[in-house]
């Protein structure tokens, strides 16, 4: 790299801000000079580890705003000495990978079915190494400052090996079984799935009012009762018809069967409180095998179960009709025979809540199944104690009672897939279909001998374990894979030294399908959670309040947008509108936003510039009060932006941060300390200023790391060693402020606005240079202050006087008076109507205070320091009433 480009005495500032000039360029040379790597050593540790995303996956707008929060948070302690960590990497993702795979396959003239499983993985590593890396070049893009160097991806083969002993430590310790249960079926991929990967789509659909025949009653006289369903091609496998036992409309039923319609099998009506009487018809179908909720009535009641389906979706033999028949053909079939039977009564238009698979957006199937489980229970209890007694804080802490009902409610986990991309299960059979668990093949025979079986004709299990279970171990694996499965090992340097991490930025829908599962696994292998404080961040949403996505149409490509916008400007864009937890309404006008911010940093940045180019020594102590104020100023907002920071509101800490630099620097400061035209800055305000900039600079920095950089490099901060960069440059510390100086200055900033004010309401050129009296009534001394006043204002003279000035336009600051003479440039018929207007909006607003003040209970009740504030609003309006009072009989209208 040519390091010439970096030289400060070769820099030259060009008219307006290009980021295509700045952020590859600053991007490689911290790469080259390793700002981001991470080594152990004495330094306070501060890690992340980022949420990995699926290695199939290109950046998306959920990414954006997570990484930006993430590398905000890391570049932020690297400049507080911190020894700052960032792990990226990729998930595996087993299902949308092996979806993918199976794509490209096809497009080939493949079959999976038709080639090996070394075969396909062989295809599915060719997928993962030519598109799995994609991801983490576009986070490069928006700035992201991770040590790339510990990039993992969770089936590297020590991670995965992580994952096999991970299993059978838990399955020696009982904690994991095989068995049938209720899982969500994909019958398009074949496969069960967990919850997290279901999309529940509201769909239109149809509501079959199907008869059932009371048994015993006869063709000639038959007595009905009415089934209300949205599935009738699952009634071949009803196990019962359930009622609610304080049902009047049904109790004649006690004890007595009905028929199911078309197989014309009997089966029991049943009593369940869990039937609400006044949903539908009052009656419930009871399909154990295919409804989760079925299900469990049916262990209650000891039902039968008949599954009906094929894991494909087709009806198989227990159906008895329709066999061979794909599920949702026969569902139309089910209702005309129904029809033609006249035994369906009517049928009617119905919404309702449907889950699809994520992988194949296949109507998901609850099905029994024969699968892998691991009991969540045990290891819930401690995951639920690390936040509920604060070891573990969840941002915004709304969250705390949803995380503790889901973990006191926790249900076993179903960690089987029926895949070939990922690790697969560590189990073993032979011939005679028993099993026992075991790393390797030898492993397995030795316990089958051991055991006294047979240990001919070994297998081992085809299906691998569920993604989460591999990304449960990453705050852990990414340092030391060795101690997953292992509790009893110490662990290596990397793990003592960055575990526990410290802050988790992720998404609110994955809180119990991957942080709870991390703290189970961080106390499991390690005694202690994997990290202190999990910051929630919304869901990305239009500015509809629709969420984004591809089908809509609605999310805007990242990458096209840092091309238009910047980096720095989508970044302050994102965090714009971003608070902790909550949803945030994105819309392209904050990207415009944050790129309007660069240049009015930058254009600032080039006034100052041009300063230092033509200094004169000295200094000018008409200065002095604008130097000492902003000094104080930054010192207030920079206690702000911390206390924001170490709440985790960062769109707080940037706004507060924003106004800053756009109000205080750019409008008011450099506004009162800037030279007149084509004159000479004097040094001691050039010097101060750049010292003022330079700290701008390091505040802003975690923010937008791209303009921050280019601009400590500009030459007028003087020559710059090559590891000298604002990245790793030290952060701002807070002193302590003049608060009398502070609230003297607002008062100089009311007091400009309102003559601004004056001017634009009486159509006076700014460049006309106006009088002004002051009838001091506080403390504050204006003296101090009067060549701001005279500069910003553009008064010709501020005298101070004892009495009211008749004829001239006045105003109020607190509690001191001012008059702007404005001879023959007011009509002072418009003046009048506009001071009327003025004592009805402030007499109006006396009113509903004194209202308030008269009120016993409101005066009683309230806090002291409320009701001190409604006293001081009140001695303000009247003040503001009697000072326009006065200045009316000044107008000599009559």
């Amino acid at each position: 790299m040519d390091i010439l480009i970096y030289t400060p005495s070769k820099m030259s500032i060009s008219k307006t801000y290009n980021p295509k000039e700045t952020e590859d360029k600053w991007y490689s040379y911290w790469l080259e000079k390793g700002f981001f790597h991470s080594e152990p050593d004495d330094r306070e540790p501060y890690t992340i580890v980022i949420p990995p995303p699926n290695v199939t996956g290109v950046l998306h707008m959920g990414h954006m705003l997570n990484n930006t929060i993430q590398d905000v948070l890391v570049r932020r302690a690297r400049m507080l000495g911190k020894n700052a960590c960032w792990v990226p990497g990729t998930d595996h993702a087993s299902i949308a990978t092996e979806a993918k795979v199976v794509a490209m396959l096809k497009e080939r003239g493949i079959e999976k079915k038709d080639i090996s499983r070394e075969e396909f993985l062989k295809y599915a590593w060719e997928w993962k190494e030519k598109y799995g890396g994609i991801i983490l070049k576009q986070l490069e893009k928006l700035g992201a400052s991770c040590d790339w160097d510990r990039t993992k991806f969770t089936m590297d083969e020590d991670l995965s090996e992580a994952v096999t002993d991970t299993f059978i430590h838990l399955y020696n310790k009982g904690l994991i079984y095989r068995g049938v249960r209720m899982v969500n079926w994909d019958p398009k991929g074949k496969t069960a799935v967990s919850d997290e990967e279901v999309i529940r789509k509201e769909v239109n659909q149809k509501l079959y009012y199907i008869r059932y025949q009371v048994a015993g009653t006869t063709s000639d006289n038959p007595e009905y009762i009415l089934i209300a369903t949205t599935r009738p091609e699952t009634i071949m496998a009803d196990s019962a018809i359930c009622v609610n036992p304080n049902d009047e409309r049904y109790t004649h039923l006690k004890g007595k069967k009905v028929i199911i319609p078309l197989i014309n099998r009997e089966i029991p009506v049943i009593e369940d409180e869990y039937v609400e009487m006044e949903f539908g018809t009052g009656c419930l179908k009871v399909t154990p095998a295919h409804d989760l909720n079925d299900y469990e009535l049916g262990l209650k009641h000891k039902l039968p179960v008949i599954d009906i389906l094929n894991d494909d979706g087709t009806l198989n033999e227990k159906a008895v009709i329709l066999v061979g028949e794909e599920r949702f053909v026969a569902r139309k079939k089910i209702a005309r025979l129904l029809e033609e039977g006249e035994l369906l009564e009517k049928v009617e238009d119905y919404k309702s809540q449907v889950g699809f698979s994520e992988r194949t957006d296949a109507v998901i199937e609850p099905k029994l199944s024969l699968q892998w489980f691991c009991k969540m229970e045990e290891m819930a209890k401690p995951a639920l104690e690390y936040v509920l007694e604060g070891d573990v804080k969840l941002i915004p802490d709304k969250f705390t009672n949803t995380y503790r009902h889901w973990m006191e409610n926790v249900k076993d986990w179903c960690i089987s897939r029926q895949l070939w991309w990922g690790q697969r299960i560590p189990a073993w059979y032979n011939d005679k279909a028993e099993w026992v668990v075991a790393k390797t093949a030898e492993e397995a025979e030795a316990l089958f001998t051991a055991g006294g079986q047979s240990a001919h004709g070994i297998v081992q299990d085809e299906d691998v374990v569920d993604t989460w279970f591999s990304s449960w171990l990453w705050p852990i694996s990414v340092f030391d894979p060795s101690v997953c499965g292992h509790p009893e090992k110490e662990g290596n340097a990397d793990l003592n030294y960055y575990y526990p991490t410290n802050d988790l930025v992720t998404a609110p829908e994955i809180l119990f399908f991957w942080v709870a599962r991390m703290i189970m696994a961080g106390h499991e292998f390690r005694g202690e959670a994997p990290f202190k404080n999990v910051y929630l961040t919304g869901i990305v949403r239009d500015k509809l309040g629709r969420k984004m996505s591809k089908s809509l149409g609605n999310s805007p490509d990242p990458i096209e947008l840092i091309n238009q916008y910047g980096a720095d400007g989508v970044r302050v864009g994102m965090l714009l509108c971003s608070p902790a937890g909550n949803d945030l309404m994105f819309d392209e006008s904050y990207c415009e936003q944050g790129r309007n911010f660069t240049n009015k940093i930058w254009n600032a940045f080039k006034l100052l510039k041009g300063w230092s180019e033509s200094t004169t020594p000295g200094e000018n102590p008409d200065n002095k009060a604008a130097i000492s104020w902003f000094e104080n100023r930054f010192n207030e907002a920079l206690v702000e932006i911390e206390s924001h920071y170490a709440q985790y509101r960062l769109s707080e800490a940037l706004m507060a941060t924003y106004k800053l630099i756009w109000d205080d620097f750019c409008s008011w400061y450099l506004e009162m300390v800037k030279p007149p035209y084509q004159q000479p800055a004097d040094e001691f305000t050039v010097t101060a200023t750049k010292a003022f900039f330079e700290k701008i600079l390091t505040l802003l920095h975690p923010f937008m790391p791209f303009l921050t950089e280019e601009l400590w490099h500009d030459e007028i901060f003087g020559e710059r060693g090559e590891l000298d960069c604002c990245v790793v440059a030290a952060y701002p510390q807070p002193a302590v402020t003049d608060e009398k100086l502070l609230k003297e200055i607002e008062v100089i900033k009311k007091v400009v606005s309102e003559v601004r004010n004056t001017r634009n309401s009486k159509q006076i050129s700014p460049k006309e240079a106006l009088p002004l009296s002051v009838k001091v009534n506080s403390d504050v001394d204006y003296h101090a202050y009067l060549h701001i006043l005279n500069k910003l204002a553009n008064l010709s003279e501020v005298t101070f006087v004892e009495e009211k000035v008749s004829g001239a336009s006045s105003f109020m600051t607190g509690r001191d008076e001012f008059f702007i003479s404005l001879e023959g440039n007011v009509d002072p018929q418009a003046e009048y109507d506009r001071m009327m207007k003025d004592i009805e909006y402030f007499e109006g607003f006396l009113f509903s205070v004194n209202k308030k003040l008269s009120n016993e209970r409101f005066v009683q009740n309230a806090k002291p320091e409320v009701v001190a504030n409604e006293k001081a609003k009140q001695a303000d309006a009247e003040a503001k009433i009697a000072t326009l009072k006065e200045s009316l009989k000044a107008l000599n209208l009559g």
